[in-house]
């Protein structure tokens, strides 16, 4: 069975050969780096974290295993993941979770309509909810954890993760509210 061009990196990767480290950032980095950005903010820190992520993913090649195409892909954005959530742990304000933002009593649970907002513009607005609010819901949302998970991964409370995931939600449908009512605005 003929190998293809992910176990080769791989097999390189596992040699410690120079050139597949390099293939590898070359390819994934970019990828990375919009993983990481959706958890952290100042660009700085996001260079900080992905650095930190090769460094890991360098010294424990020799644990990964690879499971199929993809496989190769998946481990390192978990990696990523990762080293961000303790990149945001680091920071003091990460648990202080704003609760000045006010839910309408009549909150409707239906997704918002994303049609005709671009996808940048999206990531824009869920890169703008509060540190709290923004890493539940890209666990949630991205990542496919459950609050239980979340809630162990960030040390707090399961039914903290859920209120912050459902406030996140809403003040993401407000943001997108509120955009669609300013294009609307700009058109009339």
């Amino acid at each position: 069975m003929k190998e293809n061009k992910e176990q080769i990196l791989v097999s390189r990767l596992l040699q410690k050969e120079e050139a597949a480290w390099k293939e590898l950032f070359g390819v994934y980095s970019g990828g990375l780096s919009y993983v990481c950005s959706r958890y952290i903010i100042n660009k700085e820190d996001v260079h900080d974290v992905l650095q930190n992520s090769f460094i890991q993913m360098f010294r424990s090649i020799d644990s990964f295993e690879y499971r199929g195409s993809g496989s190769l892909k998946a481990w390192i954005t978990r990696i990523v993941v990762t080293e961000s959530l303790k990149h945001i742990k680091k920071n003091p304000d990460f648990k202080k979770v704003s609760e000045d933002f006010e839910i309408a009593d009549e909150q409707n649970d239906e997704d918002p309509n994303l049609e005709e907002i671009s996808q940048p513009t999206i990531m824009m607005m869920i890169r703008s909810l509060p540190d709290g609010y923004r890493t539940v819901f890209n666990l949630y949302v991205f990542e496919k954890k459950s609050h239980k998970e979340i809630a162990e991964m960030l040390g707090i409370a399961e039914n903290s993760s859920a209120s912050q995931f459902h406030r996140a939600k809403a003040m993401l449908a407000q943001k997108i509210k509120e955009y669609k009512m300013s294009k609307t605005a700009h058109y009339e």
